[in-house]
């Protein structure tokens, strides 16, 4: 489709080396990893003990540099771990009951931490109560209490929610694309939801569990893993005449076309959770061609219609704002700066489409993608296999912090410290690419 980077949005600390081994078989694009934090025993016992800010962010720093990772995601904050001590909600200001921290707690530590570091994007936020009808005042408290810090919200389709009307299940859109474009130091990616078969897949136990009872076809499973964090597996099938699969559809729509700034939206279907990546060109023809867009809404069930005001909108998304949504803004919010442009200095990653009137058809397929500087796609073909590199994060911190973290290891995990470390040499080694790392925005403390 003529992307030439893709970042893994959850890795859990301890599964890292795993994850770049796969993310290393996939030729051509660059490549990257968020951490994942937020549950893990190591960090909710320094908030139980409360400790302070800059231990916290040395904690951070050595878990992002040993995992080669460029980011932090957070998944349900505190919630992971409360699952396991049979909570099945955490609301953003409930206690954990083992640990007694919030997640609001929780995200304003991980978000400080992230901005003093440096670290350029933004703390990585699934939030709490995914999927619950009324979790749209929980996103909202959410945008609010971080403090001003920067935030990115990911597939905030799925923490739209109201209650209103016969289904007590209706869309909260408007108030979140409000907020989104007064609150300037938050940014989201939407998780648009588009029918057919799928399976879910998610570091949120607790949510999975769930809604286990709603797989298609009748499988699932949930795991834990080294006391980090869960995963939960489950197969699912959205359906254009099911009244809330239809509105969960037209909310994601919604948010696209009523966020004013595409420098803070980004174009995603929470791969596979939502749709999965391939159906990319689809999504963007609906957010381009607003008849098009109602002619596939005039087919969904009947009252879910009522229930939006997507039919009213006659937005429709410029090839430049789509440029930027799905390159320059998504490469600067990453922290590439020689990504996503054509400027001095850029890397030369570039993808060159006929322009179609069907929009769908023109994303499907590029004439030409350069990967930097060498044309790897031809009339549609490959033509050639490059290795792209990993960009990853290296913050700075107090290397006093491995005399409790190596207690900590040989106590409670099966891994020794010194093989959670992932060193450069791995990265590189086979050969299959390179590590690109990215300069850090030192700002000082908040």
């Amino acid at each position: 489709m003529g992307y030439t980077a893709g970042f893994e949005p959850a890795i859990l600390p301890s599964n890292a080396r795993q994850a770049h081994m796969e993310m290393h078989d996939t030729p051509i694009i660059d490549k990257g990893g968020y951490v994942m934090l937020g549950s893990d025993d190591y960090l909710l016992r320094m908030m139980a003990a409360n400790n302070d800010q800059e231990s916290i962010n040395n904690y951070v720093a050595w878990t992002i540099t040993h995992s080669q990772a460029i980011g932090v995601k957070v998944v349900n904050p505190g919630g992971i771990n409360a699952f396991k001590f049979n909570q099945r909600k955490l609301d953003l200001d409930e206690k954990n009951s083992f640990y007694g921290v919030t997640p609001r707690e929780i995200l304003l530590r991980l978000a400080r931490a992230v901005k003093e570091l440096g670290i350029p994007h933004p703390l990585h936020v699934h939030g709490c109560n995914l999927g619950v009808p009324g979790n749209m005042d929980t996103t909202l408290d959410t945008m609010d209490g971080i403090g001003g810090l920067p935030m990115h919200m990911t597939h905030i389709q799925f923490h739209s929610y109201g209650t209103e009307g016969d289904y007590k299940f209706s869309s909260g859109a408007a108030e979140i694309a409000e907020a989104i474009n007064r609150h300037k130091n938050i940014t989201v990616d939407v998780g648009q939801i588009l029918f057919g078969q799928t399976v879910t897949a998610s570091g949120d136990s607790m949510h999975q569990h769930a809604g286990h009872a709603h797989a298609h076809p009748n499988k699932w499973v949930t795991m834990d893993i080294e006391c980090d964090a869960g995963c939960g597996v489950l197969p699912f099938k959205y359906k254009d005449q099911s009244f809330v699969n239809a509105l969960q559809w037209m909310i994601g729509l919604e948010t696209f076309l009523l966020v004013e700034d595409p420098w803070r939206i980004f174009l995603t279907t929470d791969h596979p959770n939502g749709a999965p990546f391939t159906s990319y060109p689809h999504l963007i023809r609906l957010l381009m061609d607003k008849t098009f867009r109602n002619e596939v809404l005039s087919r969904l069930h009947p009252e879910a219609q009522k229930a939006s005001r997507l039919a009213s909108i006659d937005r429709e998304y410029s090839l430049y704002e789509i440029a930027i949504m799905t390159r320059a803004g998504a490469a600067k919010l990453v922290g590439l700066a020689d990504r996503g442009h054509l400027g001095v200095g850029g890397a030369a990653d570039i993808t060159v489409y006929t322009d179609h009137a069907d929009r769908e058809k023109m994303f499907s397929k590029p004439d030409y993608v350069f990967k930097d500087g060498r044309m790897v796609v031809k009339d549609g073909d490959l033509i050639d296999v490059t290795w792209g590199t990993t960009h990853v994060v290296k913050p700075e911190y107090d290397k006093s912090i491995e005399t409790s973290l190596k207690g900590y290891f040989d106590k409670y995990l099966t891994m020794k410290m010194g093989n959670f470390k992932i060193s450069d040499d791995e990265i590189v080694d086979d050969g299959r690419g390179s590590l690109t790392i990215q300069p850090l925005h030192k700002g000082g403390p908040v």
